[in-house]
């Protein structure tokens, strides 16, 4: 992805706001790719005590580069615990884990997501990965980070199948599903701005945008009404220091590129 005038690209822009979102002393259940990335550059950073759990069960690992798999080696490397994929769901469903990261092809504005099929379930345009352990993750870790591309077709009025729940129909809806109390979709970060979602209406609200990104390139990529601040903050860029370690832990280019 080719880099920006003061030399990151966006995939590093998107994993150094991830990373600023995770608090030291804080759990986090973590997928490769960008995730991985983003908590390796906070635990290196501002949090060092941050708490790394893969799916496939390694607990509090020091990866010293990004890992192919939930399930590589790198997982367990200087790990408090190699585990199984049993006891980090088992840790999900006691509410046990702060953070999770998830990925989305669709989402729409109460933060529910699509990972399954776009177009009719029963005769799909395009057949998707499906759920994996997101629909855990969404419905169990305290606060959700979404990481995905915004255009109108992945940022909906209405999903082509929900597979993970963010807050459902709006207030109450988790709740009343019997999903726990003070849990769901907390941050959405994608190429052109950082998402939250506002405490009452639970409707996605514009957060930031990012440098070189103006407010009608953020609704022209948005199907549906955003709930928009009468001040737009801007994105804060990677330092330095920051972009340095993003290059250390992915050296092949996995996830950044080259």
């Amino acid at each position: 992805m080719a880099k920006k005038g003061n030399g990151y690209t966006q995939v590093e822009l998107m994993a150094s706001i991830a990373s600023k979102i995770l608090e030291d002393g804080k759990s986090v259940f973590v997928g490769t790719g960008l995730p991985v990335i983003a908590t390796v550059l906070a635990q290196r950073t501002h949090a060092p005590n941050v708490l790394i759990m893969y799916e496939a069960g390694g607990i509090g690992p020091q990866c010293p580069v990004i890992p192919v798999s939930v399930g590589d080696s790198r997982t367990f490397y200087r790990g408090i615990a190699a585990s199984s994929m049993h006891d980090v769901m088992s840790a999900l469903q006691s509410g046990f884990v702060d953070y999770g990261f998830l990925g989305a092809a669709q989402i729409d504005m109460f933060g529910n997501i699509n990972t399954t099929v776009i177009g009719d379930y029963q005769y799909p345009k395009i057949r998707l990965p499906g759920s994996g352990g997101a629909n855990d993750v969404g419905s169990l870790c305290h606060k959700n980070i979404i990481l995905m591309k915004q255009d109108e077709q992945r940022f909906v009025n209405k999903l082509d199948f929900m597979t993970t729940p963010g807050y459902l129909t709006g207030p109450g809806g988790r709740e009343k599903a019997g999903l726990p109390e003070n849990t769901g979709p907390y941050r959405v970060i994608t190429q052109l701005g950082v998402y939250g979602f506002d405490h009452e209406t639970k409707r996605m609200r514009l957060i930031s945008i990012h440098p070189g990104v103006d407010l009608k390139e953020v609704k022209r990529n948005c199907g549906f009404e955003l709930i928009i601040p009468e001040v737009v903050k801007t994105s804060e860029t990677p330092t330095e220091k920051e972009l340095r370690i993003l290059r250390e832990i992915d050296p092949s280019g996995i996830v950044l590129g080259k």
